[in-house]
């Protein structure tokens, strides 16, 4: 007996069959075939239109239950819409099937190409997303790739150490000397092509000629090792000025607008060498401060303060919460009884000290202490500001200024 192909049918009529006794699937499909024949006419003949292929394989589930049979039956079709309701319709005059009463309703004709059109119309669109997300970049990524191909050739092997540099810095009068590779690649990012790195934290002797003969300005990160970087080159060689990104950042994830204004801020290097000296004449302060020229002219008031006794257990309680806070940039705030007020991020701390109406006595945070939180902790009467680092020199402020190293 001729089959048809699922794929060649155009219809497939679903039925429900219910019986009222035990049968088998094949008596179910001779049902099928014996009952319908000669009642549709020889062009409508269920066994013919299988042998020519017009009708597939009758398929037929049953399921039996407390002595009844309930199942289904899928009919595929490559006959018009037409003839395949007929078909479908002529299933319904079935009333016996062997000795047992039965009842089969067709439940709907399934449009196969609508769910091949579907199917179709859905696996497009994710051709076409993958497409534009990996084949077809927008104008942006294509800029972005082409300049990121470009800084990569610009960077250049230069001295006997090979250190990653920028190509200009044999015709440049003044130079950029950064750390590592990748800040040297941010900065021809941003254009400025006059950079070379030192690729560790030791001095290469290209690096000491160079300073010898061009106006160098080292540029580090804004961090401890930043600082000693620093310390080491202007012991060493003779640099004319010094920068630093913003704390806690590295030259090599930093923007256009903060490079231009961490060199807009250089110091020299004579004064990076002073506040190295006076770092090392006040052992409280951990890490130097690089200011601008500008503010050598005019300082701050300084307060003569006299420094608090803390007790041990006090200060081991300080420290216990610090080093909880490590990572966190958040703090907490103390009252008199060191009882906790509050726990806030560092960027809405000095909000916070102004609405607690001075009942504040202690505040532990995982961040630096500068000026501008040591003049929010005085207008709050708050006695102890504990901080990882301190910009702060000691008299600067009427507030104790305590960090990791005096714990």
């Amino acid at each position: 007996m001729g089959k048809i192909s699922p794929v060649a049918a155009k219809y497939i009529v679903h039925a429900t069959i219910d019986i009222d006794g035990v049968v088998d699937r094949p008596d179910v499909i001779g049902a099928i075939f014996g009952q319908t024949e000669g009642l549709l006419g020889s062009d409508l003949e269920l066994r013919e239109l299988q042998r020519s292929g017009r009708i597939g394989r009758i398929e037929v589930t049953t399921d039996t239950k407390l002595g009844k049979t309930h199942g289904s039956i899928d009919i595929p079709s490559s006959l018009d819409k037409a003839e395949t309701s007929i078909i479908a319709a002529a299933l319904e005059i079935i009333q016996r099937i062997g000795p047992c009463t039965a009842k089969i309703q067709t439940q709907n004709i399934e449009d196969v190409r609508v769910s091949k059109r579907t199917f179709v119309i859905e696996r497009a669109k994710e051709l076409l997303k993958d497409l534009i997300s990996h084949s077809m970049p927008d104008s942006q990524e294509l800029a972005d790739e082409v300049a990121y191909s470009i800084r990569v050739m610009e960077i250049q092997e230069y001295g006997k150490e090979r250190l990653p540099a920028g190509p200009a810095i044999d015709e440049s009068e003044e130079i950029i000397v950064v750390e590592g590779r990748a800040d040297v690649l941010n900065l021809l990012k941003h254009g400025f092509k006059n950079v070379i790195a030192m690729n560790g934290t030791s001095m290469p002797e290209t690096i000491v000629n160079l300073c010898k003969k061009k106006v160098v300005t080292v540029f580090v990160d804004g961090d401890r090792g930043g600082n000693l970087i620093v310390k080491e080159l202007t012991s060493l060689a003779d640099v004319d000025y010094v920068t630093r990104a913003p704390d806690g950042k590295e030259v090599e994830e930093i923007t256009k607008k903060e490079i231009h204004k961490a060199l807009r801020s250089r110091i020299s290097g004579e004064q990076a060498k002073l506040e190295f000296a006076r770092e090392a004449e006040q052992p409280e302060r951990k890490q130097p401060f690089f200011k601008p020229a500008t503010r050598l002219i005019s300082r701050p008031q300084q307060f003569i303060s006299k420094r608090t006794f803390l007790p041990e257990e006090q200060k081991q309680k300080f420290k216990g919460m610090l080093e909880d806070l490590i990572g966190t940039r958040g703090a907490q705030v103390l009252d008199q009884n060191l009882t906790l007020l509050g726990k806030v991020p560092i960027s809405e701390l000095a909000t916070t000290l102004n609405s607690l109406n001075n009942t504040a006595y202690a505040v532990i945070f995982d961040g630096i202490v500068d000026r501008d939180l040591a003049k929010a902790a005085e207008t709050a009467n708050v006695k102890f500001l504990v901080g990882m680092d301190s910009k702060l020199r000691p008299n600067d402020s009427r507030v104790q200024v305590l960090t990791v190293k005096e714990l």
